[in-house]
């Protein structure tokens, strides 16, 4: 069962169909206290496999929709089932003021502290700091130092080699495309193949240091 608090890291799920998203989710099904999964909408039926996902997973996964440009998509998103929404741009401040309505958990990007602020502002949970391998480590601490203690995420380029560096460098959380599975075993379905994968990104990142505390 997953907890109330939002997982270090998303998974994110780019291009892929339902079955083969749904192999990830196999792998990660009992991972809810570490791992979230965001699905974008830039994937082949999108809202059916975000649908079909959350009822077989949602009540130990936090599963949501990425690549979320404006209110429509974030309402077709919700209708779907998601549980957070990610985006690679500000939303707007109606975008945010739905989702909260709604109870859903937002996470748009900026970069410069003017964008951070006002996403906070505005009613952002999380915000994405993207893409995070664009700047430098100490970006996300120099930010704070100005604005307080904020729940930053970065995303862009991140892997299990730079996981840690980021979350000891200010991020609170991080977003992962391509550096946690091989997209061929993603693409083929290969269970053994993600879960090797998967293995060996805990070892260095949740076994190595305690980035869940």
């Amino acid at each position: 069962m997953k907890t109330n608090v939002f997982p270090k890291v998303t998974v994110i799920l780019r291009g892929y169909d339902y079955d083969q998203v749904n192999s990830v989710m196999e792998v990660l099904a009992n991972k809810g206290e570490h791992f979230a999964v965001e699905v974008t909408l830039n994937s082949p039926n999108v809202f059916e496999t975000i649908k079909k996902v959350v009822h077989q997973y949602g009540e130990s996964l936090f599963i949501g929709a990425g690549t979320v440009l404006n209110l429509e998509d974030a309402k077709k998103a919700v209708e779907a089932g998601a549980q957070f929404i990610l985006s690679p741009i500000m939303l707007d401040k109606e975008t945010l003021a739905y989702c909260k309505s709604k109870e859903i958990k937002t996470i748009p990007a900026g970069m410069t502290p003017t964008e951070v602020y006002q996403l906070f502002q505005n009613g952002a949970d999380i915000v994405k700091l993207f893409p995070a391998t664009s700047m430098e480590l100490s970006h996300f601490k120099a930010m704070k130092g100005p604005l307080g203690e904020l729940p930053l995420m970065a995303v862009g380029g991140v892997n299990s080699d730079n996981t840690n560096d980021f979350l000891e460098g200010g991020a609170s959380y991080v977003g992962i495309a391509s550096g946690i599975f091989d997209k061929n075993d993603i693409l083929t379905q290969n269970k053994a193949g993600l879960e090797k994968s998967l293995e060996i990104f805990e070892e260095v990142v949740f076994h190595d240091r305690k980035v869940v505390s």
